[in-house]
Formats: C-alpha cells, sequence, structure tokens
C-alpha cells in the first residue's frame, strides 16, 4: 500500500539519508525502509536515548554510518563505498538560538556540509538525484502575512536563517555551474532544494522547540512556561514536509528535469496559529497540565514574529497538499511521547509505520 503512493519509485533504490539520526532524518530512514529501499545513513550520533532514531532501534534495518558532515573525504569514501542513487541532505546545525552562540560552527555545519554533499554528487556517476533540505527561515522575513514563493528573495536576520540562505544560492550556483538543464543529457543529475518549518512530531527532543519543552514540563509535572503564547506559527506534522520530499523524488526519477529547482512544503492557512492555541490544544489531548506566559528573561536573539510559505507550486505542479489537521497532527504527536517510555523498540517502529500508513491512506 505504501509503495503505490510512490508507484514502486523507491523499490531496490540505494538511497544516502545524512542527518539521519535526527528527528526528521529518523522519520524519512523509517518510510523509505518501509518502501524497500536500501537506506544508508550518515551522522553524528543522536542528542538523546531518547530520540526517535534510538527508541526504534533503526540502526538495525539500515546502513548506520557515523560521520561527520564536515568531513569531506569520509563522507566521499561512502559515495564511493556504497554509490548511492538517491541523496537526501538533512544533516544541520538546526536551531536558531545555538547558531547565536556559535556562528562559525553553524556554517560550517550548514553551509560547508551543504557544499560537501554537492561535491560528492557532482565527483559520482552513481548519484542522480540531491534532495537538498534547507528551511523556511532562508527568506529574507518581511513580517508580512503573505507566504513567501520560491522566486522570493534569500535573506536572514540571524546566523541560522542566513546560513540556509546561502546553502540556497550554493544549491543554485551549483545546479547552474555543473548540472544545468540544457545539458541533462550529459550530467544526468537533478539538484532540487525543499523548504518547510516548525515541524512537529514524534521523537523530537531539540533544546529551545515548543512540543519537547512541553512534554518535558508534563513527564516533570511542572507548568509549561511559554515566553510568547501571541506568536503566530505554522504548525505541521513531520509527514507532511517528508511526503512532499518523496512526492518529488518520484516525479523527478520519472520525468527528470521538470522539477528542478526550488519547492516550497508547508502547512494549510488552517493551521497557522498562535503559540497558546497550540499548547491549549495539546494539553486536551494529552489530558490534563497547565501553562503561564513569564518572562524568563532578554531574549538575546532576534525571533521572528511571522513566516509563512506559499505552497501553490507543489500543490498545482506535484499534485501535493498538507492532510492532517491541527487536531490530527497533535494527536498523533501526542500518541508516540504516550508510549515511548512502555513500548518496546518493535512496538515502536509499529507505532511509526501505522502512521505513516494511515497518512498515506488519507
Amino acid at each position: 500500500m505504501l509503495n503505490q503512493n510512490f508507484n514502486d519509485a523507491f523499490y531496490g533504490k540505494t538511497i544516502l539519508i545524512t542527518g539521519h539520526t535526527g528527528f526528521k532524518g529518523s522519520w524519512l530512514s523509517l518510510w523509505l525502509n518501509e518502501l524497500g529501499a536500501t537506506v544508508i545513513g550518515y551522522s553524528l550520533d543522536p542528542k538523546t536515548k531518547n530520540d526517535n532514531f534510538n527508541i526504534t532501534n533503526l540502526q538495525n534495518n539500515i546502513i548506520d554510518i557515523r560521520g561527520d558532515i564536515r568531513d569531506f573525504n569520509k563522507l566521499n569514501k561512502v559515495f564511493t563505498d556504497y554509490k548511492p542513487e538517491i541523496v537526501f541532505h538533512l544533516a544541520a546545525q538546526p536551531l536558531v538560538k545555538y547558531s547565536y552562540e556559535y556562528p562559525r560552527e553553524t556554517y560550517e555545519v550548514n553551509v560547508v556540509g551543504t557544499m560537501n554533499v554537492l561535491e560528492a554528487i557532482r565527483l559520482h556517476e552513481s548519484a542522480k538525484i540531491g534532495i537538498m533540505v534547507t528551511s523556511d527561515k532562508c527568506y529574507e522575513n518581511k513580517e508580512w502575512p503573505w507566504g513567501y514563493r520560491e522566486i522570493d528573495p534569500m535573506g536572514g536576520h540571524d546566523i541560522y536563517s542566513s546560513s540556509k540562505g546561502c546553502c540556497e544560492l550554493l544549491i543554485s550556483s551549483y545546479r547552474n555551474s555543473y548540472f544545468p538543464e540544457e545539458n541533462f543529457s550529459h550530467h544526468k543529475k537533478i539538484i532540487a532544494s525543499v523548504r518547510a518549518g516548525n515541524v512537529i512530531g514524534g521523537g523530537d527532543w531539540s533544546i529551545d522547540r515548543i512540543i519537547p519543552d512541553c512534554i518535558r514540563a508534563l513527564e516533570s509535572n511542572k507548568k509549561i512556561i511559554i515566553r510568547n503564547p501571541t506568536a503566530i506559527r505554522p504548525w505541521q506534522h513531520v509527514l507532511e514536509p517528508l511526503s512532499g520530499y518523496l512526492l518529488l523524488t518520484e516525479k523527478i526519477i520519472n520525468n527528470g528535469i521538470l522539477y528542478s529547482g526550488a519547492w516550497n512544503f508547508g502547512p494549510s492557512l488552517s493551521n497557522i496559529v498562535p503559540v497558546e492555541k497550540l499548547v491549549t490544544s495539546l494539553l486536551d489531548i494529552w489530558g490534563g497540565g497547565n501553562w503561564t506566559a513569564e518572562n524568563i528573561g532578554p531574549i538575546n536573539f532576534h525571533e521572528a514574529n511571522l513566516l509563512n510559505l506559499d505552497i501553490s507550486k507543489a500543490k498545482f505542479n506535484l499534485d501535493w497538499q498538507p492532510k492532517w489537521s491541527l487536531q490530527q497532527t497533535l494527536e498523533n504527536t501526542i500518541d508516540w511521547y504516550k508510549h515511548y517510555n512502555s513500548y518496546t523498540s518493535t512496538e515502536m517502529i509499529n507505532l511509526c509505520v501505522s502512521q505513516i500508513k494511515q497518512y498515506c491512506m488519507l
């Protein structure tokens, strides 16, 4: 049933995922494994023992390689040894606040890491498709209510956001310099970039993210502290953008250069709500808990108030659109956090796969 959604495009394919131990990377690895792909993961260790990667014992189902995305020689050897046909590049330093504290590391991981992946794709004939995952933060944010289109300017007020804007410029430069559409018959490579943000779901324990912060407070019987309850954010379950990445890749496999370039994958308008609405809905599903708005000290970094994506291109050209309401998104997210402590790794894999199947049936 899962393969029918993508016309068996991934069955038997050798696919490299950088950042596979991370939140999005672990879910993508699970999904592609279910689709019959040979998945090779290249990443640092998971951040915590309760990450989705560890809880599902994902290393038993894929080729699991530890490596730093900044280490070109080691990454290049993975390409030489395993000859991946498709590359999903997710390895990144993903946190805004951390980027203020460690700007050099953020740029080395995000920008140099992206260049390393692009260069490996360029050098290895086996690598035909590169799906480069950046962020909605890559856009020059004008704090307006309209969604940003793929043709809008890159920008970034903070270090993290600007690093993602730089990644997009680098991806475009590599595409134009080495993989131009007019020479596709010669190089036979397609590079696409995908942009999404405020992704939630089971297995995320990142610092300074609202869902993990809520779960940690609830598990400790503490009050949830919200710094900015009126801030409006576009919320989407992790399966939403991942389904877009997979659908885009299937289209590239079948139609090549028609789907090169940049793509936005964001939520429906009904999922763009204040933090307060997200938290109160989460508590209703959890069955208890409370929250308060508190000033937890001065904010020493810039924080965007509103950033929305225009997903018209994906709707019209890929026939992709978000499926889950905010309620469904939170129900499936809480389902993971309610069970990770009591379920076996096999049961947690089954829970994740069940959510993927449920999503694909809509």
